[in-house]
């Protein structure tokens, strides 16, 4: 077969091979996890070129990402069942490729927000996009099976991602990882554009109507389950986000660890990788709700402890104690999201497609940001951070409580 499909094969979804598929997938989906943890090592560099002199707001490079990523989510959906797959994902690519070359010459940290924001507003339709083609291709076990190995690759990119940023600042500035993601997004638009083909069938396309939306929204605001388990997520993925944006700062501010820390960083995603390796093994034994609840009690438990533990060595535990506990937490959280995004998706088969970039976009922005919020009160020490750690993982427990009387 050649590199380009023809016209023909693009709206045949049989004629793209398994492996090729999966492969670029998985590829769409690593361009989000690449766009927000390769930034992390070059937070200082971007600062002082820039000239910004509060360190707590470098952090903003990734918090504008993750806003748009998740604001923009609700869009794509809806465009995508009016218009096709195909169409939506490259007007997603291109407005990421525009944000991308604007960043590499951003002047001043205002206008690098502002690129970053626009990246993420693009990168979001390679999210919606990704899942919807899957759900289209595949269904039943092997569509658990292709989204299981989609999944391995995205979470092995928060391990090889700040590694890829460290190198690139070792020939080059903020700027040429700029570069490095246009080059990025570009591959994933060409491959795309040359070998995808439309899944979407013509019979199944719909009006693009405010309605399905307006119903979506009602459905998940009025349901207790899905809106308490959506509440719980974005509560919960804001810890995350909050060690993300915070990860530079405590490594190398705290610990002196300098440019290696991305060594460490990479230790605990293999840690939360394995984690929900383990959940996809484990649910089917101990119940989706059971292991979910267990492993966020657990999370608490452990950042109560590691927060009484920072107080007592006044603002930050030695360093093979701090890596040990957070490890610790990082492979609760790998038992939680999946989880709770599948209880939240239970009652809401009626509008799923459309409800699940609802769900997506709640999640993603409302947990960057909250962990935006907790990054920017940064001080220092570990309590900002633990304390944000514990107080959001109680919202979430509060959330829990509430969606199961």
């Amino acid at each position: 077969m050649s590199f380009v499909l023809s016209a023909e094969a693009r709206r045949d979804p049989a004629s793209l091979p398994y492996f090729e598929f999966v492969a670029m997938i998985a590829l769409l989906m690593a361009l989000n996890a690449a766009a927000i943890d390769v930034y992390i090592p070059a937070l200082q560099d971007i600062g002082s070129a820039l000239g910004v002199a509060d360190e707590n707001k470098r952090q903003f490079v990734i918090t504008a990402y993750v806003v748009g990523f998740g604001g923009a989510q609700i869009v794509y959906g809806p465009l995508s069942d009016r218009f096709g797959r195909r169409s939506v994902l490259f007007a997603g690519l291109g407005i990421y490729l525009l944000g991308a070359v604007a960043a590499i010459f951003a002047p001043t940290f205002e206008t690098l927000l502002v690129t970053r924001l626009v990246q993420g507003i693009g990168a979001a339709a390679t999210r919606v996009i990704a899942t919807s083609v899957v759900r289209d291709r595949y269904h039943g076990p092997r569509m658990a099976s292709v989204m299981s190995l989609v999944m391995m690759v995205f979470m092995v990119m928060p391990v090889v991602a700040p590694n890829i940023g460290s190198a690139v600042l070792v020939f080059g500035t903020w700027r040429e990882l700029s570069a490095f993601m246009f080059l990025f997004g570009l591959v994933a638009l060409v491959w795309s554009w040359a070998r995808l083909p439309e899944t979407l069938d013509p019979a199944n396309r719909r009006p693009l109507r405010v309605k399905p939306v307006a119903e979506a929204f009602r459905i998940v605001l009025t349901n207790r389950i899905a809106f308490c388990y959506t509440l719980a997520m974005a509560s919960f993925f804001g810890a995350l986000f909050a060690f993300i944006s915070q990860a530079e700062q405590v490594y190398t501010g705290i610990y002196n660890i300098g440019p290696h820390f991305t060594i460490y960083f990479s230790l605990v995603a293999v840690f939360m990788a394995a984690s929900s390796f383990a959940n996809s093994r484990l649910v089917a034994r101990f119940g989706i709700k059971r292991l979910s609840h267990a492993a966020l009690l657990g999370f608490i438990a452990v950042a109560a402890l590691h927060l009484g533990l920072a107080i007592a060595y006044r603002g930050a535990t030695p360093f093979p104690l701090f890596l040990t506990l957070f490890i610790v937490m990082m492979c609760f959280f790998g038992f939680v999201p999946t989880n709770f995004n599948a209880i939240a998706m239970e009652p809401l088969g009626r509008v799923a497609g459309v409800a699940s970039s609802v769900l997506g976009s709640a999640q993603t922005l409302g947990g960057g940001l909250l962990g935006g919020f907790v990054g920017y009160l940064y001080n220092g020490t570990l309590l900002p951070l633990l304390s944000g750690f514990l107080g959001l993982a109680c919202v979430s427990l509060i959330c829990v409580l509430v969606a199961e009387k």
